[in-house]
């Protein structure tokens, strides 16, 4: 064989080994997109008051973080059979949102106090086949659009106008789901989400089967393929970064709670709850950063 039709013949193979590698690759989710986060500390969760979720407030400035348990349902609420709060979020102007489930399953609630401190509820009637748990709220970066999510094991995020900051929503109106985030990996009993970007979430899974992702108890994150909005779904690439801290003094069934991403500091912080009688003292809100 001439010299030169052997080299041109060995070029075009190696061509394509090139590209099927590249092909490969991009159907291969980048394992450089997802961000690493390392542990940094840790302060006690009160099990009565700091044991379902937390939230960073931007507005007014100084303001305290905050946090869900059922030792801070109000009694006006409870006694109308909202009785479970969940992991609430809050919105760049100042709105704070907490998320209620009661147990007739016919509608979820979220209660929202603007910056002023008044407080307004807005409910929303759910939809056919939507699970009646309200586990936790994220605000988009842009402050209209909520996402919420359901417990057990779930392909897909809610969406919804951000009750009391996008101008389309009433508490006097049902609080409607606009759209969806359509997951391309089943998720299992998220218990928050925050955003860390536009179109970045950072999600804490109680999961406790590990056959999901390799792991239980997973921090997620969830890549979406645009910034959520009311007038069509967008999908959304989950990728498990890290188990959460699983440390105490008793051994038993822990449990992942709330989330928060506060952008100010860049502090990644979650709850999780210690088993058995140590829920009382070691259940621990734990501090990440970057990595």
């Amino acid at each position: 064989m001439p010299l030169r039709t052997r080299r041109r013949r060995t070029a075009t193979s190696a061509v394509l080994v090139a590209l099927a590698v590249l092909a490969v690759l991009s159907d291969t989710p980048a394992a450089s997109a997802a961000d690493t986060w390392t542990e940094v500390g840790s302060d006690r969760a009160d099990p009565l008051t700091e044991s379902q979720g937390l939230a960073s407030v931007e507005v007014p400035a100084g303001s305290a973080n905050r946090y869900t348990g059922i030792g801070t349902i109000p009694l006006g609420v409870s006694s109308r059979g909202w009785n479970h709060v969940g992991d609430p979020d809050a919105s760049y102007d100042g709105h704070y949102i907490e998320p209620y489930q009661r147990d007739d399953g016919a509608a979820k609630m979220f209660r929202v106090q603007a910056p002023d401190g008044t407080w307004s509820e807005y409910t929303h009637a759910l939809g056919s086949g939507e699970a009646l748990n309200n586990s936790w709220v994220a605000v988009s970066p842009d402050g209209q659009w909520m996402l919420a999510g359901e417990y057990g094991t779930m392909n897909r995020l809610l969406v919804f106008p951000t009750p009391g900051v996008n101008p389309s929503t009433s508490p006097s109106a049902n609080l409607p789901q606009v759209s969806t985030v359509r997951l391309d990996h089943a998720v299992r009993d998220v218990q928050g989400c925050d955003f860390s970007g536009p179109t970045t979430l950072l999600c804490s899974s109680d999961d406790p089967d590990g056959a999901l992702f390799g792991v239980t108890k997973p921090l997620l994150q969830v890549d979406l393929s645009a910034p959520p909005s009311g007038t069509s779904d967008v999908s959304g690439q989950v990728t498990a970064l890290r188990q959460l801290p699983l440390r105490s003094a008793c051994s038993g069934t822990f449990e992942a709670e709330g989330i928060d991403y506060d952008r100010r500091t860049g502090t990644l912080r979650v709850i999780v709850v210690s088993p058995g009688f140590c829920v009382l003292t070691d259940s621990k809100t734990y501090r990440f950063t970057r990595g």
